[in-house]
């Protein structure tokens, strides 16, 4: 695999793009300065200060990327941003622009320090993940116990009906325990959330950390877009009005300091966690929603946020701290800002308590009477019934050391993993078809009714990231798509149509045009809601467009032919249809549609070589899939041998031995397809490049990103998972936080020590755009920052300290400075003083007054306040202004 620097991304201009505009020269010192830089980075000896950066000089983003760094290191220049290169694309236009932007001498404001980042001791660090694996084995060993109990009072039923009513009463007990220890446990070890900081690895955090994992954990999350998560957050201290509707799997962490007004709406796929890791410490504040708030998929608000009465957030958007949306008014964008646009486009319908509190106890009584006995009888059954399995059960069946365990396991998990597989194709194909016969489009439904659910079992089967993952990425996910529902009589088979995790609120009302190729991370929003109703329309994407990452699409988007929409881009909802342009940023803004280098590869797209190439492409996909079937049968063939050779010894060991079949499995999952992924990469590190989706090189890379990842969520916010990151070939330091961060190329990664990453951040060391797939290095300092959802591309460098906020898109080639805090999609820099979080304002008003910090800053619980500060802090004229519930 050969290397191929990002030093030949582009051509450089010819004689023609050169002197087409005459030379003109410069008529200030900027221009001349800024020609200089501009002509160097593209080694020439001039260039025409009226010369468009694309379309004369054949400029791509990268390439200017490169000039904005260049430019931000001369402390005589103005500071230039690759927004301010697509809005002024020429240097007389840009050297105008920055002149205009440039803040007054005398009322530049006196910089601010940077930020000190917490570090802790080796010794911490190392005692934090010790503490936390004994919590996991020893939740394991109670889960074993419990369980072991259980299934020996089960299997003493006589019949099926007394193994139905002990099933039920074991499970349904077992079922409110799952959903009710989390909250005792939250209640025990926190009490009540406050604003307040502490550092990472510390005693605090390990409670902190507990209690997430529980709350996430919780079964009740699988009851999102239902009353009963209503419940369940006000059980662990939220305040929430009535009619509230949560649609997103994404549950806040410290709960108490959350406040939602009746009748809100909060689209999934939204961030509003309530605490956010920044320079090694956990910092909590309150998000504070009023009545009647609509919240839009893919957002994220930060601590210490709120929202007026009637307020809206529109789709990919983000409220920083210390922002507040006032009461009635729209706002969009990253960081938001006010717009006219209406993102409330369904009128209401009656839909009254009684109709919630029905819907939530229709649903208890399935959980107890359907789910809990089918679960828990049909374990038993399947123990009882299968001869494999039963004849295990008895003394004597050999251990591993049998080899009639291996034919067992063979043949067991040989039929549970294909017939899956088939089955579940099947089911796929017919049962959600059957159901969208009661569903009409345009229609408006009310919610918690036949109709409602009927939408969501249509969702949430359709949206099974097993057959994606299998499918995507290659030809075989077009026909497995329209199969689904989707519209594609008119697409063009390109061979990566779709990656492996689009997903869409119903299959049925999704249209894509020809020649389109989409990204990963595309998420389709063909239904609306309000807080009593809900309505499904078509989503159509048009032809020839290509759509990057992470990219929320909804019904009514106003793009349509040939467009370029870049990664975490906001899909326009007014204004004329765009079409031949690309779009980039939150809120959106035109870019060019496509450069020089991202048409090399045209020549491939068509005719007869287009042609071998896609069967070659289809061949080797075809290949990788059945590869890695095999591979994941493999791993499940490994787990039901080692669940056989439990059962073997079970009436010895019992809940021992359940309890260490959860910890190898966890131990286990992660060794087994780093192995994997190193083995398919040859155990070598992956080179940058640039080349057409048509090449092997690109089939190969493909392969890589099907090895399954998705254990690596388990490992949030411990130590654990800098060693499997290690593993996988990243270059990490040490004491790294990672409470959720992903990263795409692992070898192409660099990250230093005592950084900090949070939920939802990524970084993507590729792109692909149309037909062309590229790949660089991309590097964080010691001690950076990235924010809840923050998104970095490949080829970028993050200094020593750097920030950058919440769901901000870092574009290719940028350098951040050292300790410069960046945000924004797409990122700038940030020169306004960093907003205090509500607890460091506390802080710091008591020690101006000279009295001593919060203990909240040491590690371990709060110390208690003297006496006689208690008595001040319960009366009432004392206490901080409190959100009032809703």
């Amino acid at each position: 695999m050969e290397e191929k620097s990002v030093e030949v991304l582009m051509h450089g201009p010819g004689e023609y793009e050169l002197d087409k505009h005459g030379n003109t020269g410069p008529k200030s010192g900027i221009e001349r300065d800024l020609a200089e830089v501009l002509a160097d980075v593209i080694s020439v000896e001039r260039v025409s200060v009226e010369s468009h950066f694309f379309d004369d000089l054949g400029a791509n983003s990268l390439v200017m990327a490169q000039f904005c760094a260049r430019v931000r290191k001369r402390a005589d220049l103005p500071s230039a941003s690759m927004k301010d290169i697509y809005r002024y694309p020429t240097i007389r236009s840009l050297a105008a622009g920055l002149a205009e932007a440039e803040p007054v001498p005398g009322e530049s404001s006196v910089p601010v320090p940077a930020t000190v980042v917490t570090k802790a001791g080796s010794a911490r660090y190392i005692l934090c993940g010790t503490l936390q694996f004994l919590f996991f084995a020893g939740y394991s060993y109670l889960a074993g116990l419990v369980t072991d109990r259980g299934y020996s009072w089960v299997s003493a039923g006589t019949d099926a009906i007394h193994i139905y009513l002990r099933s039920l009463i074991f499970g349904g007990i077992g079922f409110v325990a799952l959903c009710t220890f989390p909250i005792l446990a939250k209640w025990l070890l926190i009490g009540r959330w406050k604003p307040r900081e502490f550092p990472i690895w510390g005693l605090t955090y390990l409670r902190f950390w507990i209690v997430k994992v529980m709350i996430h954990a919780n079964p009740m999350i699988f009851f999102v877009g239902n009353p009963l998560y209503v419940l369940y957050l006000r059980a662990l201290g939220a305040r929430i009005g009535k009619g509230v509707t949560i649609l997103s799997h994404n549950v806040p962490a410290c709960p108490d300091l959350l406040t939602i007004g009746a009748g809100a709406v909060i689209r999934k796929d939204s961030f509003f966690p309530c605490y956010r890791a920044h320079a090694g410490r956990i910092q909590t504040g309150r998000v504070t929603l009023g009545r009647d708030v609509l919240i839009g998929e893919k957002t994220v608000l930060d601590i210490d946020t709120s929202m007026g009465d009637g307020a809206q957030l529109g789709h990919t958007s983000t409220l920083y701290s210390g922002q507040a949306i006032p009461a009635g008014l729209r706002w969009h964008g990253s960081p938001a800002q006010p717009t006219e646009h209406d993102y409330l486009r369904i009128e209401p319908v009656k839909c009254g308590t009684l109709r919630r509190a029905g819907f939530g106890f229709l649903t208890i009584l399935q959980v107890f009477f359907l789910y809990v006995p089918l679960t828990v009888g049909g374990a038993y059954l399947l123990l009882d019934l299968i001869p494999a399995l039963h004849s295990r059960l008895g003394p004597g069946s050999g251990g591993f050391t049998s080899s009639g365990l291996y034919i067992d396991a063979l043949v067991l998990s040989f039929v549970l993993f294909f017939g899956f597989v088939v089955f579940g194709l099947a089911v796929l194909c017919t049962v959600p078809r059957l159901l969208n016969l009661f569903i009409q489009p345009d229609k408006v439904y009310p919610l918690y009714g036949f109709h409602y659910s009927t939408h969501r079992a249509i969702a949430r089967m359709t949206n099974l990231k097993f057959f994606k993952w299998l499918f995507g990425d290659s030809s075989y996910v077009v026909p497995y798509l329209r199969g689904l529902g989707y519209d594609l009589s008119k697409v063009e088979q390109t061979g990566s149509n779709f990656g492996t995790e689009v997903q869409h609120e119903t299959p049925y009302m999704v249209s894509v045009g020809s020649g389109t190729m989409i990204a990963d991370g595309l998420s389709i929003v063909n239904a609306d809601y309000s807080s009593t109703s809900f309505r499904v329309s078509r989503a159509s994407i048009g032809p020839r467009n290509f759509i990057g990452n992470n990219i929320a699409y909804p019904s009514g988007a106003r793009t349509g032919e040939n467009c370029l929409l870049a990664t975490k881009v906001m899909i326009p909802l007014d204004g004329e249809v765009r079409e031949g342009v690309g779009l980039l940023g939150s809120p959106c803004f035109e870019i060019p549609r496509s450069v020089e280098r991202d048409s090399r590869f045209d020549h491939l797209r068509n005719g007869e070589e287009f042609r071998r190439s896609l069967a070659a492409k289809n061949r080797y996909n075809l290949s990788s899939m059945g590869l890695f079937l095999i591979l994941r049968w493999i791993y499940f063939f490994v787990l039901t041998v080692v669940a056989l050779a439990d059962v073997d010894v079970y009436d010895s060991y019992g809940h021992v031995l359940i309890a260490a079949f959860l910890v190898f499995s966890l131990a286990f999952t992660p060794v087994y397809f780093v192995l994997v992924e190193r083995c398919i990469a040859g155990f070598r590190g992956l080179r940058p490049q640039l080349c057409s989706i048509y090449e092997p090189y690109f089939w190969w890379h493909e392969r890589l990103w099907k090895v399954p990842d998705h254990y690596l969520n388990v490992f949030n916010g411990t130590p654990f998972k800098n060693v499997i990151w290690r593993m996988l070939g990243v270059r990490i330091g040490s004491r790294v936080f990672d409470d959720g961060c992903y990263l795409t190329e692992r070898t192409l990664t660099t990250i230093g020590n005592d950084c900090t990453l949070n939920a939802g951040s990524k970084i993507q060391c590729h792109s692909q755009e149309d037909g062309t797939f590229k790949s660089d290095r991309s590097t964080l300092g010691d001690g950076c920052t990235l924010g809840v959802g923050a998104h970095v591309h490949y080829g970028v460098t993050m200094g020593d300290g750097a920030e950058l906020a919440s769901d901000s898109f870092l574009m290719k080639g940028e350098e951040v400075p050292e300790s410069a805090r960046w945000g924004g999609n797409p990122a700038v820099e940030t020169r306004d003083a960093p907003y205090q979080p509500a607890a460091l304002a506390y802080e710091a008003q008591r020690g101006r007054l000279g009295r001593p910090a919060q203990p909240a800053e040491q590690d371990g619980r709060p110390a208690e306040l003297p006496s006689k500060q208690r008595r001040l802090r319960r009366r009432p004229d004392q206490r901080p202004a409190e959100p009032e519930r809703p």
